[in-house]
Order: C-alpha cells, then structure tokens, then sequence
C-alpha cells in the first residue's frame, strides 16, 4: 500500500479503479470504464515501466470496484499488486488472497477485513525476465500458494509486504527462505523503509533469496536499493541435485489447485 497510509481508514480514500488490461500504446482498458487521469499512482507505475523499458511489478494500491446488484451498487476494496511489461502494457494483476486479520497480545492488532476484500485468483505472469508468480505479504505465510506457482513453473516469486516490528524480525527472512527452498525458486519481498513516525511501522529489510535459500541481497530498514543478478538456469540445477518435485509422494497427499 505504497500510496497511502496503512491503514483502514485510509484504505478507502486513496483507492483507485483499475483496470483488467491496459494498453498505453492505445490507451484502451477492458473491464471497468476507467479514467486514468483519476488512477495516478497505476499511471505512473505503467509510465516508468514503459519509459525505462523494464518489467516492473508494482507493490500493492488500494483497488476500488464497483459491484452492481439489482439496483444497488457498492463498492468492494482489495489490497492489488499490477504487473507491468517493459510497454507499460498491463500484463497481470494480483489481489492479496489472505488477509492480514490478527491480534498479537503485547504485539499488534489489524483487521484487514474491516475494510478489504480478499482476491480469488492465483497470479503467475510470463514476462520478458522470466515466469513470475505474485503474492503480497501476509500471503507468504501460505506455503501452498508458493508451491502452486512453482508447479506452474515460475522461476521467482515476488512478495511486496510490510512486516512490522513484532512479525518483522521474527519472520520476514524466515519465510522467504523457507518458501525459496521449499520449492527450489527465487523470492524477492520488497518492503517500505522503515518511518518510525508512522501509525504502521514497516521492518523494512527487503530481501532477495536463490532457490538454495542464500541470501542475494538485503536493504536495511532506510531506504535503499538492493541490485541482485538472478541466474534462472540455477532452478532447474537445484532440482536436478535434489529432485524434491519428483520425489513428492503423490499417493500419500497431494495440492489441489482450484481454479474459479
């Protein structure tokens, strides 16, 4: 939720329509009759992906949308990642599955529910770098959701999260090195820079993590890039030493993938 503050009040306020798909070239959009002069945080996110010529996978905006019944209309918030090709053309969009609902006595208390929706759809995005798969932070937590897009073949597994100062130096790196030799794939997780002044206090530390789960590179908790050369050949290398995915025991249990 990198254009507001994080937090249900705000949730509302800053949320933007956005649209199924989305080509600059053109400027057409399908799904929702979308103005993007009233979406700016998607507009820039596709202008630099398109200007720089880069895949850019955006961390996560409040999305609105618009739900008819009847003669009611309502809308519905969702916590979404959109996925950009080096056009700007509009190629995937995530929408947190797993909602941050907990209460940590001592620790902290959220409901993401309170005000979201949860997304009903797994995103894996074939992109000029390689397969990606989305999720974003609570979403980690989930192993059977990095486990389905490494069965689809993603080659990494992109989380933009926001830990906080209780789950942060407990679990952030945790769980991306659990998930990245789990399924012997790469995990990038982006976080905010830490701002101790906020109402949501971010870990920060964003990582990046190869599939024999080392460390490729790691921020602080200010800000600062982290610049990290991924070899996608290092996945299948990884499987061929320790061939986990053959080696599963399909008739003793099994991850069924339900599609909607």
């Amino acid at each position: 939720m990198w254009n507001c503050p994080y937090s249900n009040d705000s949730f509302p306020v800053y949320a933007e329509h956005i649209p199924d798909t989305y080509t600059p070239a053109t400027n057409t959009t399908t799904t929702y009759d979308v103005d993007l002069d009233d979406s700016p945080s998607f507009s820039a996110l596709s202008e630099a992906a398109a200007q720089h010529s880069v895949v850019l996978v955006g961390g996560s905006i409040p999305e609105r949308v618009m739900v008819h019944n009847n003669n009611n209309s309502t809308d519905e918030l969702y916590n979404t990642c959109c996925i950009f090709n080096t056009c700007g053309t509009l190629v995937g969009k995530h929408r947190k599955t797993h909602l941050f609902d907990i209460d940590i006595p001592g620790g902290i208390t959220f409901k993401e529910s309170d005000t979201l929706t949860s997304g009903d759809c797994l995103t894996v995005v074939d992109t000029d770098v390689a397969r990606l798969g989305v999720g974003i932070c609570y979403d980690i937590r989930f192993p059977e959701l990095a486990a389905i897009y490494a069965s689809r073949g993603a080659h990494i597994v992109i989380y933009p999260g926001a830990f906080n100062m209780t789950t942060g130096p407990a679990h952030w790196e945790l769980l991306q090195r659990a998930r990245a030799v789990d399924n012997q794939i790469f995990i990038a997780a982006c976080s905010p820079a830490r701002d101790d002044g906020a109402g949501y206090v971010a870990w920060g530390h964003s990582t990046v993590v190869g599939p024999f789960a080392e460390i490729l590179g790691k921020a602080g908790s200010g800000e600062e890039i982290v610049m990290a050369e991924l070899d996608l050949e290092e996945v299948g290398r990884r499987r061929e030493n320790m061939p986990l995915q053959k080696q599963k025991r399909g008739d003793l249990y099994s991850l069924l993938y339900k599609t909607r």
